[in-house]
């Protein structure tokens, strides 16, 4: 047997508490690992308070948590490239909270040894997402984008990644972490009234090409749509109800990008060029913290759990 986290009913972050279960065994195509940090994300808490219930049901007890870093213990038939005792990194859609877990191969990188564990936790769901959001908003080099919530997780990786592209990101955040945005190059604005105003004023010729909303703020999605000047180049990844105003909802369903992601990503780290703030690391024990400061919002970086 092995420990997790996990809820066996929908509420508040009391709900969550150890459980003993089965090792896993890799089937084809997976790779097992022994966990040493996962990533605490948004979908966690959704899940856990069954604001998500009707639109993705899950089997109670849940073991929430979609990425992690650890060493690979065993690995399934038709696996290539990666054998026991491998330090890696990947995501999964859940099970994250445990002591093991198992990965599809083809979302598992590499973790380099200067790389450290909690950093490489924060990686996998933010790189992906940061890859694919720019992939398919379809932003150039030479074009400016607006992120809103440009100093969380998904944010800072998402900056990053446009700014090695010649892209120019105007990030809304806090006024605490706007040296933070600077230093990623990015230029800070701060949200509220008055948004759009300040955007065009920051923006190189007062013009933003496409935005992204990985916040969830409701307001900021009609302030995008009219930066941009279309409902189609604005693409949000935290607000489910952004179809009310014609904007696209991107959550992952379809085409993965891992392997690009985690090569764009590992190229940063390798240039010395890769920033992966954390807001707050804690041990697994005390996931329901994590949480509590999950929902408090205004993060910079990720909350990992250490095992």
């Amino acid at each position: 047997m092995t420990k997790a986290i996990a809820f066996a009913q929908y509420g508040d972050p009391e709900v969550l508490h150890p459980i003993d279960v089965e090792v896993p065994e890799p089937g084809p195509g997976q790779v097992r690992i022994a966990v040493r940090a996962v990533g605490v994300n948004p979908l966690d808490r959704r899940l856990r308070s069954g604001e998500l219930a009707e639109r993705f049901a899950v089997d109670l007890p849940f073991v929430p948590g979609c990425e992690v870093a650890g060493t690979v213990t065993a690995v399934g038939e038709g696996v290539t490239g990666f054998a026991p005792g491998d330090e890696v990194f990947g995501g999964t859609m859940s099970g994250g909270y445990a002591e093991h877990v198992l990965l599809a191969a083809d979302s598992v990188g590499h973790k380099p040894a200067s790389l450290g564990w909690e950093e490489a936790a924060a990686l996998p769901t933010a790189a992906e997402t940061a890859e694919r959001v720019l992939t398919e908003l379809g932003v150039r080099a030479g074009e400016t984008l607006l992120v809103h919530g440009a100093a969380g997780g998904v944010g800072t990786l998402l900056l990053q990644f446009a700014r090695a592209r010649g892209i120019t990101v105007v990030g809304t955040a806090s006024e605490a972490n706007h040296d933070h945005l600077r230093e990623l190059g990015a230029i800070p604005v701060t949200y509220g009234e008055g948004l759009a105003d300040r955007v065009r004023a920051a923006a190189p010729g007062g013009a933003v090409h496409r935005a992204v909303d990985a916040s969830g703020r409701g307001d900021e999605i009609p302030v995008s749509i009219e930066l941009t000047g279309s409902a189609d180049r604005v693409v949000t990844i935290a607000n489910t109800a952004a179809h009310e105003h014609g904007v696209r909802f991107n959550g992952g369903n379809g085409e993965r990008y891992h392997r690009q992601a985690y090569a764009a990503a590992l190229a940063l780290h390798e240039a010395g060029a890769l920033s992966l703030p954390l807001h707050r690391v804690l041990p697994l024990a005390e996931a329901a913290q994590a949480h509590r400061i999950s929902e408090q919002g205004h993060l910079r970086g990720k909350i990992v759990l250490t095992v």
